[in-house]
């Protein structure tokens, strides 16, 4: 039975000359027609609607960064222009410290750097932020082009308060990560979508992380960003952050010093990794 038969059951039904069996044995074609058509249609709209809204919330997300602010910023590495940008989401702030050509034929050099003020400004030997950071400027300054991303994500994404409350814990025997995990949190509470969406904003989708860091490198490229190579980021260790190092290369994703390379057309060239030494690469 097709839809335009259904109106002459109707009136049978309404005068009561066709029994429930009847209408149920009559309506019944209809019926399997209607759920094969409705899951049809489900099965070939759900993978377009759900490409759409991923494709709506990825443009969000890029709308949703806001440059603030920008100006000249010469430093004792060499003169950078510095933004300043904002997301939508808590902590969602970021510094970018750039130079040179983004679009040249070799990737810019980037250091994501998680702030630590403890380390980068009060010069703590606890960690070697500001040794990380310090050697990432001079790279990126002597680079072809390159962004230094400064992210709010203080004690590995815990805040200061926190972290303060864990070096506690350190001076009692702790290492960094059991300190986190007795506070309550992970290893390592960082994330990296804002950076990217930050880098995107910039126009560089194709990059040379500066970074010990795997796990860093995995989410920038879930993120939309081409990590075409690692280089390491491995400055001079002192005697009382060795420590501290031993113990993120043991329970953490960080590595020892080496270089990441992937497939990229910049394989073959000599590349500069920006502290005065040349690099060959393997075709």
């Amino acid at each position: 039975m097709y839809l335009p038969e259904l109106w002459l059951v109707l009136p049978a039904v309404a005068t009561h000359r066709l029994e429930f069996d009847e209408v149920l044995e009559l309506l019944a074609p209809v019926v399997c027609v209607s759920r094969f058509l409705s899951r049809v249609l489900l099965y070939y709209s759900f993978p377009m609607r759900a490409k759409s809204q991923q494709g709506r919330l990825a443009s969000k997300k890029s709308a949703g960064v806001r440059k603030i602010a920008q100006a000249d910023l010469p430093t004792r590495y060499g003169r950078f222009t510095i933004f300043g940008f904002q997301g939508n989401g808590k902590n969602e702030e970021a510094v970018a410290l750039l130079r040179g050509n983004l679009n040249g034929k070799i990737a810019p050099l980037v250091r994501v750097h998680s702030q630590c003020l403890t380390g980068d400004v009060l010069t703590s030997l606890r960690c070697d932020c500001r040794s990380q950071l310090e050697l990432s400027m001079k790279k990126i300054g002597q680079a072809p082009s390159g962004i230094l991303l400064y992210l709010p994500q203080e004690g590995r994404g815990i805040g200061l308060m926190n972290k303060l409350r864990a070096y506690q814990l350190q001076d009692g025997g702790m290492d960094t990560v059991e300190a986190n995990e007795k506070l309550g949190f992970a290893a390592d509470a960082r994330d990296y979508d804002f950076s990217a969406q930050v880098l995107k904003k910039l126009g560089a989708k194709r990059i040379r992380l500066l970074s010990n860091n795997p796990e860093k490198v995995r989410q920038l490229e879930n993120a939309g960003i081409q990590v075409v190579e690692r280089v390491p980021c491995q400055p001079r260790v002192s005697k009382i952050s060795r420590a501290y190092l031993k113990t993120k290369k043991r329970k953490t994703t960080h590595e020892e010093s080496h270089t990441d390379r992937r497939n990229h057309p910049d394989a073959g060239r000599n590349v500069s990794l920006g502290n005065g030494e040349r690099e060959q690469r393997p075709g």
